[in-house]
């Protein structure tokens, strides 16, 4: 290669490193001002003593995270959010594997089914919370009316310790499996209609099709589903801080709702950050955990 080949090649790479630097820099301007500067400000004030609005911050060092360790309240929080986590992977990708698995089986025939099932995760949580309160109100409420109708008294599985996490996490399962319907209705379309036909003309019923071939193609997409759907699970807020605010007692509370009340409520901005830095450090080590685990078994298969 000559000096001249050399040249145009150096050219080249600047240009394309320039063209980079350019497409890139608003990108990384953005995450700068809203991701990392706010995570390391909330790190900073989580060694201060504040309210949040008065200029006066003193500075305590550690106490705050000392604080936070020995807080059983925020480990009952944490509890919760893992509770929610489990069964929100147990319950919503099942179920939103089965509701694509019929869609993509029914074809056009079922488009119906999947407008109707796709409207919940239209709606706000906000909006789903308060119509899941006056719905499961004890005095009126759709479930009281239907236990009196039958000879039975009032139910409250909101105000109920035992019932109320369970029956948040049942509205909040209503409320995003066809976001995961809709998630492996797109894998299906990954999987080629050819090996579809090629399975029927060797005899294979669709059941054997799907347990057999479909359903092991779709392993990576589950994948995927169960680490959205445990970040999601863990960063839990605005429909039950609407349904109960963490209550009754503490049985719904998460570390969302716990640390909006520390923050915003009691007016401890300086323990509010640190109870977000510690949700921040948990929610980053419970999903490094799971990817490096799903990567582990990857690798050995």
């Amino acid at each position: 290669m000559n000096e001249k080949n050399i040249s145009i090649l150096v050219q080249r790479q600047r240009s394309t490193r320039r063209a980079a630097t350019i497409f890139l820099a608003p990108v990384a301007i953005l995450m700068m001002v809203y991701i990392f500067y706010p995570i390391i400000s909330t790190f900073i004030t989580s060694t201060y003593k504040w309210n949040g609005i008065s200029a006066a911050k003193e500075m305590t060092g550690l106490e705050n995270w000392i604080t936070l360790i020995k807080d059983t309240s925020f480990w009952i929080a944490f509890k919760n959010n893992l509770v929610i986590m489990v069964l929100s992977i147990v319950i919503q990708i099942p179920l939103g594997l089965a509701l694509a698995t019929f869609l993509d089986f029914g074809k056009k025939k079922l488009t119906i089914f999947k407008v109707i099932w796709f409207i919940p995760l239209l709606m706000s949580s906000v909006a789903i919370g308060f119509l899941f309160t006056y719905a499961l109100a004890t005095n009126g409420g759709m479930i009281s009316t239907i236990s009196k109708f039958f000879g039975g008294g009032n139910i409250d599985l909101l105000g109920n310790p035992k019932t109320a996490l369970l029956t948040v996490i049942a509205i909040i399962c209503w409320q995003f499996t066809p976001f995961y319907m809709v998630y492996f209705m797109a894998a299906f379309t990954n999987i080629p209609y050819d090996v579809f036909e090629a399975a029927r003309i060797d005899g294979a019923t669709r059941g054997q099709y799907f347990w057999r071939i479909a359903l092991p193609l779709l392993v990576p997409s589950m994948k995927s589903a169960a680490i959205l759907s445990m970040v999601g699970s863990l960063k839990y807020f605005d429909l039950i801080y609407v349904m109960t605010g963490g209550g009754p007692g503490t049985s719904t509370e998460l570390m969302a709702t716990y640390m909006y009340k520390q923050s915003f409520k009691t007016f401890n901005m300086g323990y509010g950050s640190a109870v977000a830095g510690g949700m921040f450090i948990l929610i980053t080590m419970v999903a490094l955990i799971t990817m490096k685990l799903l990567n582990g078994k990857k690798q050995e298969v």
